[in-house]
Order: structure tokens, then C-alpha cells, then sequence
């Protein structure tokens, strides 16, 4: 019997760490595609480098609609020539339906299709939080859908989507493997801009306001984990600041938040990820005027972090937007240094370790063993 032939997709840091785990539960099957280091690792060749792809809000994709039509176009060649039985893809919802859509209209790809190729794709989109006309688009495009949690399923199958809850993959082997007490004595400040430039360059500045108006700074040290396509820049710019920074590699980044006293980050899903490791920390985020106005519009709840959506409740300070100031982020950094405010929203942290598993399975399992089926 032929190996099964994949095509995967992954646009985003945490993506490619997810493809990574899904590729190495698959032994025996090809893998053609786009992601990054860690599925490289994995056995991946990338047809392009997968920071083409690292783009997020309205006015910074269109910005980079040349590149994106051209990649889009060279995924569509790249899937037709391939054949594979399967088109996985990983987050990074509007590449992915754009080239699925397109696929599908051609003429090559519906040969394929009545000939068994399947679409699937992993992360729903977060209809509950905004524009939920988009379940009814991916019903449409995909012909199963991962999502992480049980309460986002229904979303999809009303309209005929078969949808299947996960857990969260980034869970694995993070959920309860960290003990923050041991953070205390080094006093590590982990900072995260991003994995994008755009939102590196605005929050950068940001960073350095902070750090410039902590009280006895030299009590703490600092650092920042950094991609491929960002290292180059974040290594020029705080060179210039007023204390030293270690620079960490996105692989090494779990190491980095299991010392980690507080965070500073980036709105994303590094704060799942530290939420899950029970380290304290401050949500920042600050896009362009135009995008952020729109976002205001459409946006249907009070939280961007993961964490605080799912409990309902702020456990991590959020600024964004206007509010991303470096007054604010010392205002809650100052508060988070106080024992009993730490304490609090760790206890607060471990409360949550059930809404990240679930008790019948892997998520990469899961999706690898659907996947194969």
C-alpha cells in the first residue's frame, strides 16, 4: 500500500510547532508543504519561507497583497503537482481558504477532488468573538475542522461541518510542568514583541519605556524570544538599551517561561502558552489606527487572551490598543511583583489546567490518526 501523501500548511510560530508534533505521530507518510524550523525538523521542506505568510490585520495585508497572491498561486501549482490525498492546514485561516478556493475552482483540483482529496484544517476560527458568518464560509471550504474546545463545535456543525474538539495542542506537556516559585530568585522579565515585524517594530518602543521606568532595575533581568525573521532586527535594536537582554531562540522558549519571573507580551497565543506554564503576566498589543477602529467594531468580547475568554474573568492585566502604555504596563507590573497579587493569579492559572486537556487523548494524536483514517 503507497505511503499517504499530505500537503501541510502552517503560516505562524505556533502553527509550526503544532504541525511538527502532528507529522512526527504519522510515521510512513509524505510530507510536501510550508512551515517553518520546526517542521522542517520534522522532515518538512518548506516551497517558500513560511514568514510570507506572517501577516496580521487589515491594512498590513494589504500592504503585502502582492506577495500573498503570488504565494497563494504557487501553493495552488505546488498542491496540484503533489496529488496528495490530503490538503492539512494549520491556522492562518485566510491563506488557507484562499487556496483552498481557489483549488477548488480549478479544473485540476476538482479532478482531484472526485478523486478523494480532502481538506482539513486545524484552529476553528473564533466565530463566538467575531463575524460568526465565517462558520458558514469554512462549511463551505474544509471537509473537517479541529477545534480546541467542545463549546466552539457547535458553531460548525449546524452547517454541516464535521467538527471535532481536540483540546489545546500547545497543552502538551506544558499543562502543569512548571513551578513558578522557582522564578522567584533569578527575576527574570521575559518580553514579547511578536513573530511579526510589524507588530515587533510597534511594540519594541514600547518595551523600552517600561523597562526605563521600573524601580531598581537592575534587580532584574531580561529577555526575549525571538524568530527567524525577527532575530536580525530585535538583536540592532536593543543593543542601544539600558540593560542587558538575552536573546532566545523561538525553540528554546518553553525553557525561557519556566524561569520566568513576569511577562510582558504580545497579544497571541504566547499567553496560552504562558498560562498553562502558571507564569504571571502583562497583555500589550497595539496595531494600526485604521485596524484597531475596526477590530473595536467587530469584536464581540471584553478579552484577547485566551486565558481570560475561557474563565471569563481578567487573570492577565490587558492594554491595547491606546491603552498599550508603558505607564499602564508598570502600573500592572508593580502590582504583579506584590506576593500576594502573584500568588493569586498563579492559583488562578492552575484553577484553569482543565480547559486546556481533555481526557481522550493528544491532540497531535488525534488529528494525526483523523488525518490518516
Amino acid at each position: 500500500m503507497p505511503n499517504k501523501k499530505i500537503f501541510i500548511i502552517a503560516g505562524e510560530v505556533s502553527g509550526d510547532a503544532l504541525g511538527a508534533r502532528i507529522m512526527r505521530q504519522m510515521n510512513g507518510t509524505e510530507f510536501v508543504g510550508i512551515g517553518g524550523a520546526e517542521m522542517a525538523a520534522a522532515g518538512l521542506k518548506s516551497i517558500f519561507p513560511m514568514s510570507d505568510l506572517a501577516v496580521m490585520g487589515i491594512i498590513e495585508v494589504l500592504e503585502h497583497v502582492r506577495t500573498l497572491t503570488a504565494r497563494i498561486n504557487q501553493t495552488v501549482d505546488a498542491i496540484i503537482k503533489y496529488a496528495p490525498d490530503v490538503v492539512l492546514t494549520i491556522d492562518s485561516p485566510g491563506f488557507a481558504r484562499s487556496v483552498i478556493k481557489k483549488l477548488r475552482k480549478s479544473v485540476a483540483g476538482q479532478a482531484m477532488i472526485a478523486k478523494g482529496l480532502r481538506f482539513h484544517h486545524v484552529v476553528a476560527p473564533q466565530v463566538w468573538a467575531w463575524r460568526p458568518g465565517r462558520a458558514k464560509k469554512y462549511a463551505k471550504i474544509f471537509d473537517k475542522l479541529y477545534a480546541f474546545f467542545d463549546f466552539e463545535v457547535p458553531y460548525f456543525t449546524k452547517y454541516g461541518l464535521d467538527t471535532v474538539a481536540v483540546g489545546h495542542p500547545i497543552a502538551e506537556g506544558l499543562v502543569g510542568a512548571n513551578s513558578p516559585a522557582k522564578a522567584t530568585k533569578d527575576k527574570i522579565i521575559t518580553l514579547v514583541p511578536g513573530s511579526r515585524i510589524g507588530e515587533v517594530k510597534r511594540l519594541l518602543p514600547i518595551f523600552r519605556e517600561f523597562i526605563e521606568k521600573i524601580p531598581n532595575v537592575n534587580n532584574y533581568k531580561f529577555a526575549i524570544p525571538v524568530v527567524e525573521t525577527t532575530a536580525k532586527y530585535v538583536k540592532s535594536v536593543v543593543k542601544n538599551w539600558p540593560v542587558p537582554v538575552e536573546i532566545v531562540s523561538a525553540a528554546a522558549r518553553y525553557d525561557l517561561y519556566r524561569r520566568t519571573y513576569i511577562a510582558v507580551v504580545a497579544s497571541g497565543t504566547v499567553s496560552a502558552e504562558l498560562a498553562m506554564l502558571h507564569v504571571p503576566a502583562i497583555i500589550v498589543y497595539k496595531m494600526n489606527r485604521i485596524t484597531t477602529w475596526i477590530g473595536h467594531l467587530l469584536i464581540r468580547v471584553r478579552w484577547v487572551s485566551l486565558v481570560n475568554i475561557l474563565l471569563n474573568r481578567a487573570v492577565y492585566p490587558e492594554f491595547l490598543g491606546e491603552r498599550a502604555t508603558s505607564e499602564n504596563i508598570i502600573r500592572a507590573f508593580m502590582e504583579l511583583t506584590k506576593s500576594d497579587a502573584r500568588e493569586k493569579v498563579i492559583s488562578e492559572l492552575r484553577a484553569a489546567d482543565d480547559i486546556w486537556v481533555r481526557p481522550d487523548g493528544v491532540p497531535s494524536r488525534i488529528i494525526a490518526e483523523s488525518v490518516s483514517g
